[in-house]
């Protein structure tokens, strides 16, 4: 992690704006010029990314931008944050709603896929538009957050639906908005008696640690029990500050998931992904989901093989705490939900017996 006082664009910024998350919005890199005052790039580079952001935004927090190693083309923060012209290339298998999200979508911004609980999106806006994004289709295309008549009628259908008892707050990412905005959306929620849960998912303590305010932390836990999912995707993105904005969402009483992505070049190698997960969980942040990367347009350069996804997970399984060790799945094309994928470990259930073998491929019988 760079110092950032050694940038020049920003060697006179002091540590209370540096530390101010509106400051870091306002500040981020959406720009090839802004990108060449932080960094090298070359002319071939620069050239290439401008080609990307005619289709796909850029932004990257000036906190985010230190993490990135400028003499290494290959650094894995690098890679989530910088486009690249793979992006343009659209496979044969890619889809512009990999998940289905809109044949789901009953009143507008509400995905309604399993029978408990609602995906609610409450904005398109994030701090960073990571380039690996499976709604790129609709985040960063456009700076929209929804309006009181979405919000109307998105609480009216989850209060006539007395089967949600989950409410998941998405987007975009939720903590670019307001306290305010975001504590009068929680509060219209919590006024429907059968929604039990309230959860949000938010890359701000990895991408914008600065962001989770004492009043932040301190408005949400008037609304238990709520619960928060992150997304760090590699071990230099825990830094000491990171590790502080999980602290306070966690003293705050607040369950703290992480769900990363297996992304090529960037995490798809069972040493790194131990060394995040064991960080994490030092951290009290459980690792809940490894995704297999979506089948969302010019992302593909990122999928591995699914079987690189299976043997990652051997190599954890056993080797590393349980309590660290993610669910690996596929959230299937079209709607069909989160399907766990991994090593079998049955070899066969007959004659009365269990036939299994453990982490090191030896093989135990179990009466059945």
């Amino acid at each position: 992690m760079r110092d950032y006082k050694t940038i020049d664009i920003w060697k006179n910024i002091g540590t209370e704006e540096w530390n101010d998350w509106k400051w870091q919005i306002k500040n981020r890199i959406v720009s090839v010029e802004q990108l060449g005052k932080v960094m090298d790039i070359s002319n071939k580079e620069q050239q290439e990314i401008d080609i990307c952001l005619e289709r796909f935004r850029m932004a990257i927090t000036p906190y985010y931008s230190t993490l990135i190693d400028p003499d290494d083309s290959n650094c894995p923060i690098r890679t989530q944050a910088i486009p690249s012209v793979k992006e343009l290339i659209v496979q044969e298998s890619d889809m512009a709603d990999p998940l289905g999200e809109e044949l789901y979508s009953p009143v507008e911004n509400i995905i309604h896929r399993y029978p408990d609980r609602v995906l609610f999106l409450l904005t398109h806006k994030c701090s960073m538009y990571c380039r690996h994004c499976t709604r790129r289709r609709m985040v960063g295309e456009e700076d929209f957050s929804i309006s009181e008549e979405i919000l109307d009628k998105a609480v009216e259908y989850i209060r006539n639906k007395t089967a949600v008892r989950d409410v998941l707050l998405s987007g975009g990412d939720p903590f670019v908005m307001t306290d305010a905005r975001l504590e009068h959306i929680i509060q219209r929620l919590r006024e429907i008696p059968h929604v039990e849960v309230i959860r949000i998912g938010t890359r701000t303590p990895v991408v914008l640690p600065m962001r989770i305010t004492d009043n932040l932390v301190d408005m949400l836990k008037k609304y238990h029990p709520i619960w928060i999912n992150t997304h760090f995707n590699h071990p230099k993105e825990v830094t000491d500050i990171a590790v502080r904005a999980c602290e306070k969402i966690i003293d705050a009483g607040i369950p703290l998931g992480n769900q990363s992505v297996l992304l090529k070049g960037v995490n798809d190698n069972a040493e790194i992904l131990k060394e995040l997960f064991l960080k994490l969980v030092k951290a009290r942040v459980r690792p809940y989901y490894l995704y297999q990367c979506d089948l969302a347009q010019g992302i593909g350069h990122f999928r591995t093989k699914v079987e690189v996804g299976i043997e990652i997970m051997q190599n954890l399984r056993g080797y590393i705490s349980g309590y660290a060790v993610p669910v690996f799945v596929i959230d299937a094309p079209n709607g069909g939900g989160k399907i766990p994928i991994g090593p079998e470990y049955v070899i066969s259930m007959e004659g009365g017996k269990v036939i299994m073998k453990n982490y090191k491929g030896d093989i135990y019988i179990y009466p059945n």
